[in-house]
């Protein structure tokens, strides 16, 4: 379906999210000059991690269909699946994806019986959706639907992350494409989070009417979770000055390009938490224990951030594993993570890229 129709350019618009971001709730500020967040001890125990597959090309995104670990390749437009003892096979290839820069084949989720995948093309980023058959081992998708397309596509600042949340719906999160102002141009759909339908419509509850815009002021968000009391969390790639983490409000305004990290400036939201960008690069997310679990890119590591205090946290596996890009919990309560150390930037090891397990310990 078209931006074009997604998008209603109605009278009143920019008032009505004013007005819903005045009425949320900020997070503390810094008080003048931001700083990064504290250092605390771990909520959730973490054991050893373990590889679980290697030498995979570039993978981004990692969904559970049932307990069978599927993940996107960024540069081969591959969905590939993963056996817990490390057997990789090809499930199909995404027709039409143009890999350029960090553009590709990027977030999946799985939903109703499909794959939904987000990916660039020549012309857009768009999102599509497989319905998905056969059991493990024998997994195939059927032809492509369009979901949304027409989204602005660039070298870089794609977004891409995709995922349901606890209400049935489908969201996504889209870059500036290199153009900080339409992130607050609410005409635009980059520089937004996004909330659709399974099927691509307008849900009738969003905050504009009309709209698929659930939030804007975003730069590049690249991760999205909910705890358990529905709280949305985004993590978000700053320019230079701060990374951020987020609670995602219906209608908030997130600031960029007018800010960046804590600013406690009127009608924008603060983040919850920022980071330099070279500690950073926030890029997937996920929540269990009451805490936030974060994969870092340029930072290499996994942080953990206490829902029960949102102003520290603590770090695993610091420069292990190179460059991470994604986190989710399997269905056995585990984290999986994503390296992307063969993404052009990172210093890849002979084994890269990998698919590996950490086992959590949750607290009573």
């Amino acid at each position: 379906m078209d931006v074009g129709r997604k998008v209603s350019a109605i009278a009143g618009g920019a008032a009505l999210l004013l007005a819903l971001t005045a009425c949320a709730s900020e997070p503390p500020s810094s008080g003048g000059a931001p700083t990064p967040a504290r250092s605390g001890s771990s909520i959730v125990a973490t054991g050893e991690a373990t590889v679980i597959a290697q030498n995979l090309a570039v993978p981004w995104s990692i969904a559970f269909h049932g307990d069978i670990a599927l993940f996107s390749e960024r540069d081969t437009a591959r969905i590939v699946e993963v056996s817990e003892d490390g057997i990789v096979r090809e499930v199909g290839v995404i027709d039409g994806v143009a890999p350029r820069g960090e553009g590709g084949l990027l977030g999946i989720a799985v939903g109703e019986g499909y794959l939904y995948a987000y990916f660039t093309t020549s012309s857009d980023n768009r999102i599509e959706r497989y319905e998905i058959s056969g059991a493990a081992g024998a997994l195939r998708l059927g032809e492509a639907e369009a979901v949304l397309s027409g989204l602005d596509v660039a070298g870089n600042h794609n977004g891409g992350r995709i995922a349901f949340g606890p209400d049935g719906m489908l969201y996504a999160t889209v870059g500036d494409a290199g153009q900080p102002s339409r992130a607050q141009d609410l005409d635009s759909l980059s520089g937004k989070i996004l909330r659709l339908t399974p099927d691509g419509d307008v849900p009738d509850d969003n905050p504009i009417e009309g709209s698929v815009v659930f939030s804007y002021g975003h730069r590049n968000p690249q991760g999205i979770a909910w705890g358990q009391d529905g709280v949305l969390y985004a993590s978000e790639f700053g320019q230079d000055t701060w990374d951020e983490l987020n609670i995602i409000e219906a209608g908030g305004n997130y600031g960029w390009p007018e800010v960046e990290g804590i600013a406690d400036r009127d009608g924008f939201v603060d983040p919850v938490q920022q980071w330099r960008p070279d500690q950073a690069s926030p890029s997937g997310i996920a929540v269990t224990g009451g805490a936030i679990f974060i994969a870092n890119l340029r930072g290499e590591r996994l942080r953990e951030v206490p829902i029960e205090d949102l102003t520290v946290a603590s770090e695993h596996n610091v420069g292990e594993f190179g460059r991470l890009r994604d986190v989710v919990v399997a269905p056995d309560g585990a984290l999986w993570m994503l390296t992307n150390n063969r993404d052009g930037r990172g210093s890849p090891s002979d084994d890269d890229d990998r698919v590996i397990r950490v086992p959590l310990d949750k607290p009573e």
